[in-house]
């Protein structure tokens, strides 16, 4: 039997291949990274000696991150060629998309957190503004408001919102189901001041004209977290595969057993992120609070007697009606804002470990 032997290469002789060829080291990028960024100070200095005034930090930086982009592309191009270089552009345009991102995060984060400390003291948490006019004062009477009403809104929406999508997708078929779906993403572009009104003239039917209390607050943001519940909910559950549901079935199941005891359980981390983000979503709002809820410098624990306050109604007056001193309100406002994100923080902490601790445990 005669074999035929592929000749080898000759040696010395190199191969070529596109996704083999040169490549920049390591170092390379960061380096054009800083030479673009010093060329861009360099020129931001001249610009601020000839001009007579300060560097330009956040221009510098800017200009200094687009100049990178096609440097980077036109020293790959030279050394890698022309497929590695288109990496290495959409690379750098996600990149600076990122840190561009990033931006109003971080800085938003460590303005609150700078001016929120001025009066993050236990009087803030254990006093409310009644007879408080100048210095002084706390907003627990806001703290206590924007639990209840945030938690009577979750025990209204949670239900609605989680039995809406299991029926989408379990059982909706045809028109009903279609309209369901429409009315759904009708409400999420729902403004938030219109959910406030919705729920100021449902009470005003049954308590008259200028009725403002906790449950109407309550209302008015559940109106506004069912269609996020309904959606991420919806969606967590059709990204549970069939398969699990047909081996239920087969082993004589009924449906809403395996609704209950594997659709659910399959898909709760999501759900409870879906749940979380809801909540986050309402539990700042303003508007509908200010119109269905009012204002109180008063503790109210009754949420259908009298005007409740919330944080972002507290932040809002705070900083809208200034007394003497004006550096008392704004301390104040900061305080209540740093307080709303610490509150939303915790939040989803407590989301993530009810999440882990009922997700299911896939073992042999």
């Amino acid at each position: 039997m005669t074999m035929t032997m592929k000749p080898e290469p000759a040696t010395g002789t190199p191969i070529a291949n596109s996704l083999t060829a040169g490549r920049l080291p390591a170092p390379v990028p960061w380096i054009i990274l800083g030479t673009a960024i010093a060329v861009s100070f360099a020129v931001f200095g001249v610009m601020a000696l000839a001009a007579g005034t300060g560097l330009n930090w956040g221009g510098a930086l800017l200009v200094g991150a687009i100049l990178y982009i096609p440097s980077i592309w036109l020293f790959s191009m030279l050394v890698e060629g022309r497929r590695r270089a288109m990496d290495r552009l959409v690379t750098a345009l996600v990149t600076g998309a990122f840190v561009i991102a990033m931006i109003p995060l971080v800085s938003l984060t460590i303005t609150v957190i700078t001016f929120g400390l001025n009066r993050f003291d236990l009087d803030f948490f254990s006093m409310s503004m009644r007879n408080v006019t100048g210095e002084g004062g706390g907003a627990l009477h806001a703290i206590v408001g924007t639990l209840l009403m945030t938690g009577t809104a979750a025990l209204i929406s949670i239900p609605i919102g989680l039995m809406t999508s299991i029926y989408l997708v379990e059982y909706g078929r045809g028109r009903l189901a279609r309209g369901i779906t429409f009315l759904v993403d009708v409400m999420t572009g729902i403004p938030s001041i219109v959910a406030g009104l919705f729920a100021y003239a449902l009470f005003a039917i049954f308590w008259g004209p200028g009725t403002r209390t906790g449950i109407a607050g309550a209302v008015a943001l559940s109106v506004l977290m069912i269609p996020v519940v309904v959606r991420s909910s919806e969606e967590m559950l059709r990204l549970v595969p069939n398969e699990l549901r047909e081996a239920a079935y087969a082993l004589g199941v009924p449906k809403w057993l395996t609704i209950v005891k594997v659709v659910l359980p399959t898909s709760i981390a999501g759900i409870t992120t879906g749940i979380m983000i809801s909540i986050a979503r309402v539990i700042g709002e303003t508007a509908p609070l200010l119109i269905a809820a009012g204002f109180t410098a008063s503790m109210n624990y009754n949420l259908f007697d009298g005007r409740m306050s919330s944080l972002p109604v507290f932040v809002y007056t705070q900083y809208a009606n200034q007394g003497n001193p004006a550096e008392a309100y704004l301390d104040r406002a900061w305080a209540a804002a740093l307080t709303l994100i610490l509150i939303v923080m915790l939040l989803n902490l407590i989301a993530r470990v009810v999440a882990k601790a009922f997700a299911p445990k896939f073992g042999r």
